[in-house]
């Protein structure tokens, strides 16, 4: 029949393979791939002593959950960004006496490490564990690839291979095809590495150490822009939690709130500070910026493939993560209008409330409802990367803290939201701000390109030869 392709296989090539009698995995593809990379000279991972691990069944820990970075990071698959375990402020850290406690179930991770992870749609998502934290703790849905022991194998190289194409497609072929298509540990260690000189490999090393001091640029690019705002303000060092005495009249009439939160003499420090500059109401008839809603399809509208959808765990104010849901093209007429515009601000309302994200381009996307799109009105006056470092900044990030307090879970109303003040420094102080944004945007991206660089060099070694693969990183990075 046209378009049917057969493979025949021998019953011992069957065997070795550990009776794996599902077609997908003998599919011919599959079969050049491992006959192209079995040819090459190599080991496998197992053989060059990599090992693998990962936590088993362990109690609830969600209750043990916090923000307080003096413990210890909580990996989870969302942590694995671009092939990088991304430390974030969506990351749940956890105390030390409790991984103590489930030292023989929750497995631990040390920079220079590779996780991995094991099934659904994240199913092979590779990520390097950087040396931000000394060790890290890793959920069920990770394996865990030890380097430390390596030999003959550099960690940095081992990583480019499996984030790119072909560690890619022997990770998915190999998944176990038992319900849910997962990978295990043996999976891992079995796994074919081609060898190629030391030259290569720390080639890679050098991209990968390059693309972490680029980001580590970027980063107090924006730090310091944050901290020239916040400063000009007057904001950097406001007062905790106190006692705050308030008349019914000066409270419940005015804004219909009774929880003592709401109150606290830090939100007086903040407004305070605000009104000795010159401020706007950020949305509203005299406001900032024109608000708009997208659309909340619903779980049963999500699709494997089509249009990426985009929720508030897919953003931070430094870029958007590929989502992993997408949504037909007929799940709204005229969809096009949903796609965010150059420029447009999204806004959470939703979740993590007040993360603020500035697109670069047009973005062919829809996101979902919890993200507000915000467009500038008079950018003559407000400019847009001044507007969403603000949006970023303690002055905004506290009054969304004020409005959404009390809630179980976190919930912006746009009304407040359009109510949100918004300091307006003078428009050279705003060029000044948004140059040093768009340079650290600049250096993040600069970063990311040097990952991508090493991925496709070891593909290209695959396909083309090591000096070919060699000559082009050359090439692209001046080396």
């Amino acid at each position: 029949m046209d378009g049917l392709e057969c493979s025949e296989i021998n019953l011992r090539y069957v065997k070795d393979k550990l009776l794996r009698v599902d077609a997908e995995y003998y599919q011919k593809d599959s079969l050049i791939l491992e006959t192209v990379l079995e040819s090459m000279a190599g080991k496998t991972i197992s053989a060059h002593n990599g090992k693998t691990d990962c936590s088993a069944f362990y109690p609830s820990i969600t209750g043990y959950y916090s923000d307080d970075r003096n413990n210890i990071p909580f990996l989870r698959v969302n942590e694995i960004v671009d092939g990088l375990v991304v430390i974030s402020d969506k990351t749940v850290f956890l105390p030390e006496e409790v991984l103590k406690a489930n030292s023989k179930t929750i497995a631990l991770a040390h920079p220079g490490d590779i996780i991995i992870a094991k099934g659904g749609n994240t199913l092979a998502k590779v990520g390097l564990v950087t040396d931000e934290f000394s060790v890290y703790a890793t959920c069920r849905d990770v394996i865990i690839l030890r380097t430390g022991e390596m030999t003959d194998l550099n960690n940095f190289y081992l990583w480019a291979y499996l984030h790119g194409s072909f560690g890619q497609k022997l990770m998915w072929r190999s998944a176990s095809q038992t319900g849910q298509p997962h990978l295990t540990l043996n999976s891992i260690g079995d796994i074919h590495v081609p060898e190629y000189s030391m030259a290569l490999q720390e080639a890679i090393e050098e991209l990968y150490n390059r693309s972490v001091y680029l980001k580590q640029a970027s980063q107090q690019n924006y730090d310091k822009a944050a901290d020239i705002f916040e400063t000009a303000l007057g904001i950097t060092q406001i007062p905790g939690t106190a006692v705050s005495v308030k008349n019914f009249s000066d409270s419940f009439v005015k804004t219909g709130r009774l929880d003592s939160e709401y109150y606290q003499p830090k939100f007086d420090v903040l407004f305070d500070a605000l009104e000795k500059f010159p401020n706007k109401r950020l949305g509203g008839n005299d406001g900032i910026v024109d608000i708009r809603k997208s659309i909340e399809p619903g779980s049963e509208a999500y699709k494997e493939e089509g249009i990426p959808f985009v929720r508030v765990s897919d953003i931070s104010k430094y870029e958007i993560t590929p989502p992993e849901i997408f949504l037909s093209h007929d799940i709204v007429e005229d969809v096009e209008a949903l796609f965010p515009k150059k420029d447009t601000i999204l806004f959470s309302k939703d979740g993590s409330v007040g993360i603020a994200y500035k697109l670069e381009r047009d973005e062919d996307i829809v996101t979902s409802g919890a993200l507000l799109h915000l467009t500038v009105r008079n950018t003559s006056e407000i400019l847009p990367d001044y507007l969403t470092l603000v949006l970023n900044s303690t002055a905004v990030q506290m009054q969304a803290e004020r409005d959404s307090n009390g809630a179980v879970i976190q919930h912006w109303k746009p009304s407040e939201i359009e109510n949100v003040i918004v300091p307006v420094l003078d428009i050279d102080k705003q060029k000044e701000l948004s140059e040093m944004v768009q340079k650290s945007f600049a250096l993040r991206h600069q970063s990311k390109q040097l990952l991508e660089y090493a991925k496709q060099a070891v593909e290209m070694a695959i396909e083309q030869g090591e000096d070919t693969a060699l000559a082009w990183l050359k090439e692209r990075t001046g080396e």
